[in-house]
């Protein structure tokens, strides 16, 4: 047994994901009644997600226990890549809609909770993002509240680097091996965890959602794609002044993939650590840039929040003119971070842009109602963009630091 296990971890994860989708597509077609496989994708995901919040906690105390403190220039190169990247995705959005337009059926009802989630202000926004931040740190643990335990993480990471000596920074950070290994080992178990997900997905959805909704989700998924392969490419050539796309492909086949299909940020959050192990680079730099991408880094609910609302506002025949376009890019991209935590959160954001165009919320409701019901497609296009790029820009901020050392020691 030791050996087929053994023999099994050597053949590349990619190639086992790969065989994963071709049985969970053809099983979810043909033995569509088998419903117990979706189960295997309930247990990876709600795995990764359990250990996703302490992997990060630990992680990043250990990190800022240990740090040597050079790495603030890296920070501030990061921040400004996931800053460009929004804002450069909302942009994309508009022009798609613009250039572009699709009109929805505004019919169906959406539930009064869905409603009641829903931000009405960028202030509401901002208080989220607030209150979120100093979060009590066990509830934010439990909640999968990245904002929360990162801000404890740094803090009780300070506090240990000035009162504690070297042992205790040691076993913080053997701690933090300990989870990282218990990681490395569920993502042994993704291709299992993806072919539940996709005989879900094959099995729930079919070709309806296509069929529906084919337009909405053309411009959703071109507009997203563009993102990735143009515009992400550009951002990053410009930063390293060379050519990016194998960075930009490494990114996407080892994390794009596996968050395609788990819909979740947070359950990839491990998959990009060792994605940034892999890639060389220093662990107390990605072991905050990660988690806070996750959260920060959102640039395909950007697209989602814009195409949607401008998508409500041709329905109604609403004349919408380029400068006004422009600052619903900035407010979509200003306020998608401050998305509820929730599946399909971004969408829950929908009825604040439209209210930039004196859209009523029964009608911007109703626009994420349709939004839920693409979800399936859109949530995996917008989690592979989103967290792909958290790896991309992460890795693009450290060799970005590394080409300015190597000039400076050329003098």
């Amino acid at each position: 047994m030791g050996k087929l296990v053994k023999k099994w971890c050597e053949i590349s994860l990619i190639v086992r994901i790969l065989i994963a989708l071709v049985f969970g597509v053809a099983l979810g077609i043909l033995f569509p009644s088998m419903t117990w496989f979706s189960s295997f994708g309930t247990v990876f995901v709600g795995a990764m997600k359990a250990i996703a919040p302490l992997l990060v906690f630990t992680v990043v105390c250990a990190s800022v226990a240990q740090a040597n403190g050079n790495i603030g220039k890296r920070f501030r190169t990061v921040l400004l890549l996931y800053a460009i990247n929004t804002l450069c995705a909302a942009f994309i959005a508009v022009m798609g809609s613009l250039l572009f337009p699709v009109k929805i059926k505004l019919a169906a009802a959406v539930s009064e909770s869905v409603g009641k989630n829903s931000p009405g202000s960028l202030a509401e926004v901002f208080l989220h993002l607030l209150s979120n931040v100093v979060q009590n740190p066990i509830v934010s643990m439990s909640s999968g509240n990245y904002l929360g335990i990162l801000f404890w993480a740094v803090v009780l990471g300070i506090s240990i680097k000035k009162v504690a000596g070297q042992n205790t920074v040691h076993v913080f950070s053997d701690i933090s091996k300990a989870v990282s290994l218990i990681v490395k080992g569920i993502i042994q178990l993704a291709p299992f965890g993806i072919f539940g997900l996709v005989y879900k997905a094959v099995n729930e959805s079919g070709v309806e959602v296509f069929r529906d909704y084919g337009k909405l989700l053309l411009l959703l998924i071109g507009c997203m794609l563009v993102s990735v392969f143009i515009v992400n490419p550009i951002i990053v050539s410009i930063f390293l002044k060379r050519n990016s796309y194998p960075l930009v492909l490494k990114c996407l086949k080892e994390s794009g993939i596996p968050a395609f299909f788990t819909r979740s940020s947070a359950a990839n959050i491990p998959v990009n650590m060792n994605l940034c192990q892999k890639l060389g680079l220093d662990k107390d730099f990605y072991s905050v840039s990660i988690p806070l991408g996750s959260t920060i880094n959102v640039s395909g609910a950007t697209v989602t929040i814009t195409v949607m609302a401008l998508a409500v506002c041709h329905t109604l025949g609403i004349k919408v003119d380029f400068s006004t376009s422009l600052m619903l890019s900035l407010l979509s991209a200003i306020s998608a971070p401050g998305a509820p935590g929730v599946t399909g959160g971004s969408l829950l954001l929908i009825p604040m842009a439209c209210s930039l165009f004196g859209v009523g919320n029964e009608a911007a409701m109703q626009a994420v109602g349709v939004g839920f019901i693409i979800g399936i497609v859109q949530d995996s296009f917008e989690t592979a963009l989103n967290s792909s790029g958290d790896a991309l820009f992460t890795a693009t901020a450290e060799y970005v630091e590394r080409r300015k050392r190597v000039k400076k020691s050329d003098f």
